[in-house]
């Protein structure tokens, strides 16, 4: 998918792109590409490989949720800032939060975010499991994201404590995504979650599958949840 294709595809689901958030897209992957050559960022560098699986992809979530009533948005393990900063550079408005375990990414995203003056984005270098329990952050987001960092077992614990009441998770998925939501079925109730959509579609040109969840949080997570680092990941409410 090059620039334009990409242009013309988000077009066609009612996002419109201006020339300027069009050379913002530009400056993410010409930086992407550069400090990936200093530190593991990605594997996918190719330009129209990276316009589509991971700015389209990321974006995708846009034709699902509308982001003009969102306000705002916390990023559970972002990498390399996908899912939020694409959705960021579409929705200028939104209040996003970043939060990842590795200071290389963060140094990255800060260098990102200055290079193409996003106002209103903050970034925590920290574990999920101990920023969920941070009195400063947990439940007070209307939307939470993550994108393929671990099964939805795991994941529903990461995110949903971030999550106000009435709030939402959003979980990108690939394939097996619907096993998964089997599994932590178990999770996403204990932690106060109820599914609320579904979405399945695929990206175009390569036709892979994807899911999109939308988890509502109808009650309040209990205070043990996130457990201790590490643990989500070991002993998975299943």
């Amino acid at each position: 998918m090059n620039p334009e294709q990409f242009r013309e595809q988000l077009l066609q689901q009612g996002i419109e792109l201006s020339d300027a958030q069009m050379e913002q897209f530009n400056q993410y992957f010409t930086m992407l590409v550069e400090w990936n050559e200093k530190m593991n960022l990605t594997a996918i560098t190719e330009r129209d490989e990276v316009y589509l699986k991971h700015f389209y992809d990321s974006i995708s979530a846009a034709f699902y949720v509308d982001f003009k009533d969102v306000g705002m948005i916390c990023d559970v393990g972002a990498g390399a800032g996908f899912p939020s900063i694409p959705i960021k550079i579409c929705f200028p408005d939104l209040d996003v939060t970043i939060v990842d375990s590795l200071q290389k990414r963060m140094t990255f995203l800060d260098a990102l975010a200055s290079e193409l003056k996003l106002e209103n984005i903050h970034f925590h270098h920290a574990r999920a499991e101990e920023f969920g329990q941070n009195k400063a952050f947990r439940g007070s987001f209307d939307l939470v994201t993550a994108r393929a960092v671990a099964r939805m077992s795991v994941l529903t614990e990461l995110c949903l404590p971030l999550v106000k009441k009435g709030g939402f998770f959003l979980a990108m998925k690939g394939m097996q995504a619907e096993q998964e939501l089997k599994i932590g079925a178990k999770a996403i109730a204990t932690l106060g979650g109820k599914v609320k959509n579904h979405y399945a579609f695929s990206l175009p040109i390569e036709e892979s599958e994807r899911n999109l969840y939308l988890i509502e949080k109808v009650k309040e997570t209990p205070n043990k949840y996130p457990r201790k680092s590490g643990t989500p990941n070991k002993q998975p409410i299943e």
